[in-house]
């Protein structure tokens, strides 16, 4: 596969009854069909939430050629994630969101002009690279002109619970996302045995946090 046989792809996960449909993009290292995408967007469409998921175009080209490829710059992510939402169903109200850097484009994305969504969702956010808490990744915040709610696992290294809350008391209060924290979770939201919770109930905590958060955007 070549660049230019990259293509707009959605893999539906279809509520029984949904309120809303949530398109999710992936993370940096791995696609549309990991376990992560796959179990939350199974998670999410029990709650009445149609998922979409897809593949970035080095994703896609990673795939058919069986190599890893780093992900391509954020200009040519979002004109994917952009051409992504044209596919879009026309029946349901819109969220977009995704998994780290996935969360990241999405954050991204609703800042540029003639992009209408309801509310974003990071399920872990990139706050910044590991180890490296001065490379912040937060300067779009302020321009987020919907509901953002981050979902991240309060030992994750990219933003753990006390960097990121410090960082929250730095900045105003509307320029910065509704945070919920999952007990003792990593960057896939994994608590250690010893904390008494499960991989899977911290799954399902986001899942119905994100669940909660689009009925009261479409009530409110």
């Amino acid at each position: 596969m070549t660049q230019s046989e990259v293509k707009i792809d959605i893999e539906w996960h279809h509520a029984e009854q949904p309120q809303a449909q949530l398109i999710l993009a992936h993370g940096a290292g791995a696609g549309r069909d990991s376990e992560f995408m796959q179990d939350m967007a199974t998670r999410l469409s029990t709650q009445g939430i149609t998922v979409g998921l897809f593949d970035f175009g080095y994703m896609q080209i990673a795939k058919a050629q069986d190599k890893r490829r780093p992900p391509e710059r954020a200009p040519k992510l979002l004109a994917h994630y952009r051409d992504v939402l044209g596919a879009q169903l026309d029946t349901l109200p819109v969220f977009i969101g995704g998994k780290s850097m996935g969360g990241r484009m999405a954050s991204m994305l609703v800042c540029e002009e003639g992009i209408e969504v309801r509310g974003v969702f990071a399920l872990g956010y990139p706050f910044h690279p590991p180890g490296k808490p001065d490379k912040l990744r937060t300067e779009h915040f302020a321009d987020i002109p919907c509901p953002f709610v981050v979902l991240q696992g309060e030992r994750d290294t990219f933003g753990n619970h006390a960097e990121v809350n410090a960082l929250a008391v730095e900045a105003e209060e509307q320029s910065w996302p509704e945070l919920v924290w999952l007990k003792d979770g990593d960057h896939s939201l994994k608590p250690r045995k010893a904390s008494g919770l499960t991989e899977a109930q911290n799954r399902q905590l986001a899942a119905e946090a994100i669940a909660t958060k689009i009925t009261e955007t479409l009530n409110g």
